[in-house]
């Protein structure tokens, strides 16, 4: 059998069934990582925050602004590979280890190809979700927005501002389900397992969201909702909020599939 074959012909592991409420677990357990390893999870949530500035900066200075929504959104489709070095930390600390920033910084180096693969895909999504809402803006607005202000009375309080937030959501929301079904426990199959594939670890993802539809749908809304609240701060929120989302999905991972030793 051929390498390109026994890629997509290895088989995934199973899943486990877990409660509805389950989620709310995996959050105390990352918190509890956080507070064990702040060394290794507050540089990554500082590190989003001062992109998260530079980013700012570069749309004003460049009169962009308008560029800043899509481009908040499409955060969260590259954050699941933002996050490996905190699901490395989650890891070192189950093993008894305590990790710092300068170890976990080279977590991608693990499995260093097939989170490459994984980066990419994550990337088209970023790339298409991009275009769509800046060809969306385009349609609705025309002239683009120069400033902040000119942005928030655009999107909020213009005639126009309704109806491109309703399409514009539910095009987002498509894409967002998509990429949550194929990175919900994907990147972190990747770091825990070296001979994992992208395609297994896609695949393991998927059916792990199908199988708990219900407990899923609500880490999702948990998700969106801490990171959004992180950035309502002026993005300040994220310092937290970010390790401890990275820290819970580790042990989202370690409680849905099945071979991976099961949380308490």
């Amino acid at each position: 059998m051929s390498d390109a074959v026994s890629v997509f012909m290895h088989p995934s592991p199973k899943i486990r069934r877990v409660a509805v409420d389950r989620p709310w677990v995996w959050l105390a357990k990352g918190w509890d990582d956080f507070r064990r390893a702040p060394g290794a999870s507050l540089p990554y949530g500082i590190a989003v925050v001062a992109a998260s500035y530079g980013i700012v900066a570069a749309l004003a200075w460049f009169e962009s602004v308008y560029a800043l929504l899509p481009l908040a959104a499409g955060f969260m489709f590259l954050a699941p590979l933002l996050a490996a070095g905190l699901y490395d930390a989650s890891r070192r600390l189950a093993l008894g280890e305590t990790p710092d920033f300068a170890v976990t910084a080279r977590a991608l180096g693990r499995n260093p190809e097939h989170l490459a693969y994984m980066g990419l895909v994550l990337m088209v999504f970023n790339l298409f979700w991009t275009r769509v809402a800046l060809l969306l803006f385009a349609l609705f607005f025309g002239t683009p927005s120069s400033t902040v202000r000119e942005l928030v009375d655009m999107t909020l309080f213009s005639p126009d501002s309704m109806p491109f937030l309703i399409v514009g959501t539910a095009i987002g929301a498509v894409l967002a389900t998509l990429v949550f079904a194929i990175s919900a426990v994907s990147i972190p199959m990747l770091l825990d397992r070296r001979d994992c594939t992208v395609w297994t670890a896609i695949a393991t993802s998927f059916v792990a969201v199908r199988e708990n539809w219900k407990p899923m749908a609500l880490w999702a809304a948990l998700i969106v909702a801490f990171t959004g609240f992180g950035m309502v701060p002026f993005f300040l929120g994220l310092a937290v909020t970010l390790p401890l989302i990275g820290h819970a999905t580790w042990h989202a991972y370690k409680d849905l599939v099945v071979d991976a030793e099961p949380a308490s």
